[in-house]
């Protein structure tokens, strides 16, 4: 089982982080031991003073391939749902700061948060999905699948010509604008429409 993750699919987000805007999707991955599933409770690890949030939504794949085509890439994902990948912003600055790879700031355990997942409806408009990050029950970040430089088809394409996908495999699809820390104590709820799929603490 993989988690891919695509960084900076949202102009506004790559904009806050001073990144550019890129121009074909960027992909790094998670291992296993990075998932965090039934809303068990997310425990701030010591080796970092600066975790951000970043919420996102994601794909669980349903078939195994390689060199997905366009036309088809739909067929390969069947539930759909909101998640956080949690980021040692930290970490991460200083291993961009000397031109090392940040997998330590990205990958590490429990930093791929996955909420209950909601089945595809072939009727819903996926170019249209609206989710949301609450914390401590304000709202922080908002996002819509319709903003995304790079949708979930084309996603999918692109990941395939270098990595077979196969079934159970989560694709993190980028997150909008409005990342920020989070401390022990902090609630944080996710959602897509008006249905809760996240609803867990930072101890």
């Amino acid at each position: 089982m993989k988690v891919f993750c695509i960084g900076r699919n949202y102009a506004a987000h790559a904009q806050e982080l001073h990144n550019d805007i890129p121009k074909e999707p960027v992909i790094f991955m998670k291992p296993k031991n990075a998932l965090l599933l039934n809303n068990n409770p997310f425990y701030y690890p010591d080796f970092s003073v600066d975790i951000h949030y970043e919420c996102e939504l994601v794909l669980r794949i349903c078939k195994n391939g390689k060199q997905i085509r366009d036309k088809y890439a739909s067929r390969y994902f069947d539930a759909i749902s909101a998640g956080i990948d949690f980021t040692a912003r930290d970490i991460q600055d200083n291993l961009k700061a000397a031109g090392l790879p940040w997998e330590k700031s990205k990958s590490f355990d429990h930093s791929a948060v996955v909420g209950k997942m909601i089945m595809v409806n072939p009727e819903k408009d996926m170019k249209n999905i609206n989710f949301m990050l609450k914390k401590n029950d304000e709202v922080v970040q908002q996002g819509n699948s319709g903003n995304m430089l790079f949708n979930f088809e084309q996603i999918l394409v692109y990941i395939s010509r270098y990595f077979t996908v196969n079934i159970g495999d989560y694709v993190f699809t980028g997150t909008p604008a409005g990342v920020g820390r989070i401390q022990i104590g902090d609630h944080l709820e996710g959602f897509i429409e008006n249905e809760k799929l996240l609803d867990f603490e930072v101890r």
